[in-house]
């Protein structure tokens, strides 16, 4: 038998959105009330094509009574609640689920949020009528299903809900918690119930105050064992901890999570991140496999846990300790399972220029993993080339015959080597913006000219003591002067761009400026080398620092590391023992065991682990069959 369907919604000047939620729902529902709370746009006119059961309410600072206002004038034989920025997914049709003649049932609702990803959560938005069913709390307004009267069913529906609210400026969003601030903390005042504490800490999550967020989510636990939302409330926790740098208390939190919720893939991706951040990368890399085995599953589901964004986590990990072959085979992956996807893109072509790749190769890699196929995938592509300043931009503009801004031109001729061409473009625009500052300091460096070092000051706002250090080491006269450490960036920026670039009788020459002037650069400079694979002039520079500085953890583990990616296994042994006597930390340990295990030294390598095991007991991959 056919069941009879009231959509009951509250609604304040929801004139963009309206339109939209109601045409997704007009076929499915047998009456349409909108309860309007004070509009002042043309909201109350668009519903009207709709529906003529519109009400006035005032607004009470309580989202629940104006809930309970809605579904009053509900005549069918259950009620469906909407958000006026969400809508039913083509094609609903709720009657198959309410032949199970359930009290109420969990929709999925899907939160679009940036880069076209998406996370997924239920939550009752379908329930009988006439039984007694009514909203509760002023804020994260819920039905009454819990109480000691009522024995109430449960059904799942596997119809989906879209909304698009989470797309709006996310700092738009933290204004509206911050709003919602005051009524959340009456409502715990009155009713210091799970669900309320546990809201309370997300509100304050959702407002970067950490602190505060961990306090109630802390107080919301012991509340919560039997609650649905207790996953989210687990790793909500150590997120909030993890920001706090309490790293330690972040992972003893997730790991006893993962114990219980062995099968929330948002859990275990979380705990990933957590492991990476603290440097427990074997950890870290075997979360984000365990993500990709299970698939995106759980009570909150953000898109691509279980997928492309495990595979996005690890060519990060993979980068950061230097395994960049595989990085690149993981972000490929990344581009295969989510098309075009703008991050990866970006990892991509990072990843080509720290392989030294050549143009031929990077354009190639480009035509085999991004597809494009319109005018924005295009458009998206030339935006993140000009963003990253790839060498290969000019070749797509030319190719496509883009017509762009001055000012792009003229960049895009710096970084394919056409620098007198890049010279005159520039000269003949007259205002320049700030973002080309940088440009046009590499071009100056590159050029050896200083003509346009006003211009430089004024882009990149520096001072009249910066500007005269510039001067001098462009033009070579380098006299007594200093270099602060915002300089000091610029400069190495145009240090990393020049080995990109391969200008190395620039680069050596500017780098030799930059240490007479400050020495401690080097080892800043050795690190940039290192990470596009001038592993041998690294080491060089390395082993002349190391004379004077043996005790310097950094540079120990930064020659213990070339060393060991190039194969020279006795010095990285002599590195590594060292660094574990300098720097006792996780990392250091963990160094060390994979020496062992790549030498064969397995008798080493099993004491090694169990050390670690020992003084870290964080490190899950330590204490697994020892």
């Amino acid at each position: 038998m056919t069941k009879s369907i009231s959509l009951c919604m509250i609604v304040k000047n929801e004139e963009q959105v309206l339109s939209r939620c109601l045409e997704s729902v007009k076929d499915v529902v047998n009456e349409i009330i909108i309860v309007d709370t004070g509009s002042t746009d043309t909201t109350l006119d668009i519903a009207r094509n709709y529906t003529d059961k519109i009400y006035s309410f005032e607004w009470v600072n309580d989202f629940s009574a104006a809930r309970n206002e809605s579904i009053k004038y509900a005549n069918s034989d259950y009620i469906l609640v909407l958000d006026a920025d969400e809508q039913l997914e083509a094609g609903a049709d709720f009657q198959k689920d309410l032949e199970k003649n359930r009290d109420y049932y969990l929709l999925r609702i899907r939160n679009e949020i940036s880069w076209d990803r998406n996370f997924t959560f239920a939550a009752i938005r379908l329930f009988k009528n006439h039984i007694s069913l009514k909203y509760e709390n002023r804020l994260h307004e819920h039905l009454n299903i819990i109480n000691g009267t009522a024995n109430y069913t449960m059904g799942e529906s596997n119809q989906l809900i879209h909304h698009v609210g989470y797309t709006d400026d996310k700092m738009l969003e933290k204004d509206k918690h911050k709003r919602n601030l005051p009524l959340m903390e009456l409502e715990v005042a009155e009713n210091p119930t799970a669900y309320n504490l546990y809201n309370m800490g997300k509100t304050y999550f959702a407002i970067q105050e950490y602190g505060k967020a961990v306090e109630y989510f802390r107080k919301a636990y012991p509340l919560s064992k039997d609650r649905i939302f207790l996953p989210e409330l687990l790793t909500k926790l150590a997120y909030a901890l993890a920001e706090m740098k309490r790293l330690e208390d972040a992972l003893s939190v997730l790991t006893d999570g993962v114990m219980m919720f062995p099968k929330e893939t948002e859990m275990i991706y979380i705990l990933g991140m957590i492991y990476q951040k603290a440097g427990y990368y074997q950890d870290a890399e075997a979360c984000f496999r365990k993500c990709i085995e299970l698939g995106d599953q759980g009570s909150l589901i953000t898109e691509g846990s279980g997928g492309y964004m495990a595979h996005m986590r690890l060519s990060e990990l993979y980068e950061e300790t230097g395994r960049l072959e595989d990085s690149y085979k993981e972000v490929v992956c990344v581009l295969k399972l989510k098309k075009n996807f703008a991050p990866a893109l970006q990892q991509i072509l990072k990843l080509a220029l720290k392989l030294n790749m050549c143009s031929e190769e990077i354009q190639a890699g480009i035509q085999q993993n991004y597809t494009i196929g319109s005018v924005e995938d295009l458009q998206q592509l030339l935006d993140i080339m000009y963003g990253a300043r790839n060498p290969i931009l000019d070749y797509y503009l030319t190719t496509y015959k883009i017509t762009v801004q001055s000012n792009v031109l003229a960049t895009s001729k710096i970084y394919d080597k056409k620098y007198k061409e890049a010279r005159l473009l520039w000269n003949e625009i007259v205002d320049k913006e700030n973002e080309n500052g940088q440009d046009l300091l590499l071009l100056a460096f590159i050029l050896r000219d200083d003509s346009n070092l006003a211009d430089i000051q004024r882009l990149l706002n520096l001072s009249n003591r910066e500007k005269v250090t510039l001067e001098k080491i462009i033009t070579g006269t380098i006299g007594k002067c200093s270099l602060s450490s915002r300089l000091e960036e610029m400069l190495l920026e145009v240090c990393r761009h020049m080995i990109i670039l391969q200008e190395f009788e620039h680069f050596q020459l500017l780098i030799e400026k930059i240490m007479i002037i400050k020495e401690e650069t080097r080892l800043k400079i050795c690190k940039l080398l290192s990470d596009y694979g001038f592993d041998e002039l690294s080491i060089d520079m390395l082993i002349s620092m190391f004379k004077n500085q043996p005790n310097n953890a950094v540079l120990v583990q930064l020659l213990g590391d070339l060393c060991y990616r190039n194969e020279y296994f006795e010095d990285a042994q002599l590195f590594y023992t060292k660094l574990l006597r300098l720097d006792s930390q996780y990392s250091s340990y963990e160094r060390g065991y994979q020496l062992y295990e790549r030498l064969g030294d397995y008798k080493n390598a099993s004491i090694m682990k169990r050390e670690i095991g020992r003084i870290f007991p964080l490190a899950n991959w330590a204490r697994e069959n020892s």
